[in-house]
């Protein structure tokens, strides 16, 4: 279990069959709020609405025409689910995800939208997660972690180069941590496209695993009570962090009521919007002016599939 450059560079070949590079813009009123030049990947251009897409379609391309036979089953919470979906439709596999009971309704309605079996059941990920293992031994199905698959990385991977090969003199990348995916392939595309860009792992204060798995140097659990879905994991995965610590310019910690005011800032200032992991970059952004200020920095809106409770929560403005 390993991911190199050559692994992205191949699957960029992959992504690039099925999706256009995303877009990339700098906005003038969010440079002067912010007093650096921020450049905003938009992933949540992505059909599935975020930046998981290309790490499905790498994996079932990747995948012999006997296992995609057999299909596969994750456990997801939401983006995830839906890259898998999006990718098995494409590729003419059997999906099945597993989600907790408490999972969004809009979410799971996306995923069977896509031709994907929904499992909901339990009330967390973690009771999720061992639902979706036993399936997946009882049906021979190919099971996939959202966060220790390498094709997944290898996938993700290929946003990263879209933003160095279009700003190669950037002093930053600044990437939202759930799992680990995201960030662990950009600091392997950095080693090697632009060593002098640092990039930074940012993730929700109230569910700190993936943080504290990278700050103690081994995987640990950690309570699961942030209220922003994309960064709502309660362990640390061996591959991504494996990555992010020999990789990492440092590790952030955000509140969610700053997510939530990063989320409101995109929407006035570069008419996006945003759910709440798609601004977790911004309000690290915005919270450190001693790491970003007067820098080039690119913020990787990983997502715009905000529930009903996120667009509520963008009134005052």
């Amino acid at each position: 279990m390993d991911l190199d450059f050559g692994d992205v560079l191949a699957a960029r070949e992959v992504v690039y069959r099925h999706l256009p590079p995303t877009p990339m813009w700098s906005y003038p009123v969010l440079n002067e709020t912010v007093g650096a030049t921020v450049f905003v990947k938009h992933e949540n251009a992505q059909p599935v609405g975020a930046f998981k897409v290309r790490g499905g379609l790498t994996l079932l391309d990747a995948m012999s025409p006997d296992d995609r036979k057999r299909g596969i089953v994750t456990w997801s919470t939401g983006n995830h689910a839906q890259s898998l979906a999006y990718a098995s439709s494409v590729f003419g596999a059997a999906c099945t995800v597993v989600m907790p009971g408490t999972a969004s309704t809009a979410k799971a309605a996306a995923v069977r939208g896509h031709g994907a079996e929904v499992v909901l059941t339990g009330d967390d990920l973690e009771a999720a997660q061992r639902y979706a293992e036993a399936l997946a031994d009882r049906t021979r199905a190919r099971l996939v972690s959202p966060g220790d698959t390498p094709e997944l990385l290898a996938g993700v991977g290929t946003l990263y180069l879209e933003i160095l090969e279009a700003e190669p003199e950037l002093d930053a990348i600044v990437v939202p941590i759930g799992s680990g995916t995201g960030a662990g392939a950009a600091t392997v595309v950095a080693r090697e496209l632009a060593p002098a860009c640092k990039v930074y792992g940012v993730q929700s204060a109230s569910s700190p695993a993936a943080y504290d798995s990278w700050q103690a140097g081994e995987l640990v659990n950690r309570p699961n009570r942030t209220r922003v879905a994309g960064l709502a994991t309660g362990r640390g995965y061996e591959l991504p962090q494996r990555l992010l610590r020999t990789g990492l310019a440092d590790f952030l910690l955000v509140t969610d009521d700053e997510i939530d005011a990063a989320r409101r800032r995109l929407a006035a200032d570069a008419h996006t919007l945003a759910e709440g992991a798609g601004a977790a970059a911004l309000a690290a952004v915005l919270g450190r002016p001693d790491l970003f200020e007067g820098r080039r920095v690119a913020v990787v809106c990983t997502g715009g599939n905000a529930d009903a409770t996120e667009l509520s929560g963008l009134s005052g403005l």
